[in-house]
């Protein structure tokens, strides 16, 4: 995990280490090497505007300190561990606690782009929570890809987990609406529901989870976001923000992202936290976003 983003940066770094060979770090000096290593960054998937705010983290970190010439390169990196676990820290609420402190039936709503992992993700949630002793019913408000519904029955009948459904085409808003409903009447905690990807250029998909929003009021909106799709992961969480608002984002794919840059951005540019990382294709492959961890991972501490 992060293999190529450690690479880059950790090449970065190190000229920069041997680069600078006066004893007091100048400001010309760490414009040339800083500039460098906001290129790596980018390349790392971090977005334009958080590698920049790295880079001028680290110049006002480092600019006139006088440092031994064979510690440089430490100090360097040493600085840009700190900046990188200032921008990872966050409050990470619990979405399990949260939905079982919740009074009556919990709704929460999965978004997100096409391909992205909504339905894994929301199976592998709906396992958490039954682990927890809450057996969620599933709405599939997926009614516009081929084999959705058929795929979280499939879920649903492994989790032994109740699936609401309509015909494909059919109104997501009432697919999710009827879910509620036969939740309560179960006294059932939970309803998670899926919903069909979107893009920003499909304005009648958009529209759509804007009504589902208004008829059925989700207690949590989920933005699943693959984090292989790089710089686009902000540009995606800012569209489903100004859309209907967002609760927090689970990043996917995470165990075969080399680049690591998408936490960084996510983290940086949203105000939303970071709840779940997704590390595999099992239910179980769904972890707490811990900031400590993450930071680790990314930095080879």
């Amino acid at each position: 995990m992060f293999s190529k983003f450690r690479e880059k940066v950790d090449n970065a770094l190190s000229k920069a280490g041997k680069e600078i060979t006066e004893r007091e770090i100048s400001q010309k000096d760490l414009d040339k090497v800083l500039e460098d290593l906001k290129v790596s960054l980018i390349q790392a998937d971090v977005a334009l505007d958080v590698a920049e705010l790295i880079c001028e983290d680290l110049s006002d970190k480092l600019s006139g300190q006088e440092v031994k010439r064979t510690k440089v390169e430490e100090t360097i990196k040493e600085s840009f561990r700190y900046t990188v676990k200032d921008i990872l820290a966050q409050e990470t609420p619990d979405l399990v606690e949260k939905v079982k402190e919740d009074e009556g039936t919990t709704l929460v709503l999965f978004l997100g782009f096409n391909g992205s992992g909504k339905t894994s993700t929301l199976v592998k949630f709906a396992n958490m929570l039954k682990k927890e002793g809450i057996e969620p019913v599933l709405a599939a408000g997926d009614t516009y890809r081929a084999a959705s519904i058929e795929q979280l029955e499939k879920h649903g009948d492994k989790l032994g987990l109740k699936v609401v459904k309509h015909d494909y085409g059919s109104d997501a808003a009432a697919v999710i609406y009827d879910a509620v409903e036969h939740a309560k009447t179960e006294g059932k905690g939970a309803v998670l529901a899926d919903t069909a990807g979107r893009s920003h250029s499909d304005a009648n998909l958009m529209d759509e989870l804007g009504k589902i929003c208004r008829v059925n009021d989700p207690d949590h909106k989920v933005l699943v976001i693959d984090s292989l799709t790089g710089n686009d992961a902000v540009e995606q969480a800012k569209e489903f923000r100004e859309t209907v608002g967002i609760d927090g984002v689970v990043l996917t794919k995470m165990d075969v992202n080399e680049k690591g840059g998408a936490a960084l951005s996510v983290a940086r540019s949203l105000d939303e936290p970071i709840l779940y990382i997704g590390v595999g294709q099992e239910y179980d492959d769904l972890e707490k976003f811990d900031a400590e961890q993450i930071s680790k991972r990314i930095l080879s501490d």
